[in-house]
């Protein structure tokens, strides 16, 4: 059985790396008892605004991770370094210098089977072959890809770990999805215009 790493202790890692969030008035993290099963998360990027509601029910180590990301300043100054119209755009990996930043944290567990689909708007955890692999890259469904749900716990089937939606902010999305792109190797298709997340941040109240 995969081993579930602690998540508490990518907050340090994140400070170590260099990564800090910025003051946008948001709360810590509320007691046990008043977690918030959706939280919002908004990130502002150089094409416009982009909201997701999570689903920490569903998938309550994703959502923890991809949340100290944010909260740790991680995604600020990356772009979306995969772009595929009538599939979907990933980010998390890439400066528009085209540097890696590498997450801090250690993989974390698969948890596609939490009967949450790849639907259109929704977002997921991108990651290597191995299904236990995924870190700090995401991307957002342009549309249904029922290919990329879980089947069974194999390493062939296993699936892509949805753990929110786009709530508003789907026609940046479709926007970003026309952008022309040149081929950087077998992965990526990187904007001719890079797409750059400029904040991210975990919002309070009315998304803002």
């Amino acid at each position: 059985m995969l081993r579930r790493y602690a998540i508490l202790p990518l907050a340090i890692a994140l400070a170590a790396a260099g990564c800090t969030p910025k003051d946008n008035g948001e709360s810590s993290e509320l007691p046990s008892d008043r977690i918030d099963l959706a939280p919002t998360v908004v990130f502002h990027t150089n094409r416009g605004r982009i909201t997701m509601e999570l689903d920490r029910e569903k998938a309550p180590e994703t959502v923890a991770n991809f949340l100290l990301h944010v909260r740790g300043g991680f995604y600020n100054g990356l772009m979306f370094h995969r772009v595929r119209p009538g599939f979907m755009i990933q980010a998390g990996a890439l400066t528009p210098d085209r540097r890696k930043r590498t997450s801090p944290t250690f993989p974390i567990a698969n948890e596609a089977d939490n009967q949450l689909l790849n639907l259109r708007a929704t977002v997921a955890m991108a990651r290597t072959g191995d299904p236990h692999s995924a870190t700090s890259e995401f991307f957002i469904n342009l549309k249904d890809n029922p290919v990329l749900d879980f089947n069974a716990p194999t390493t062939l089937e296993w699936g892509y770990a949805v753990f929110g939606r786009v709530s508003e902010g789907m026609d940046v999305v479709d926007a970003i999805a026309t952008s022309p792109t040149e081929r950087w190797n077998i992965y990526e298709a990187i904007p001719l215009d890079p797409v750059v997340i400029d904040s991210a941040f975990v919002a309070v109240g009315p998304a803002g």
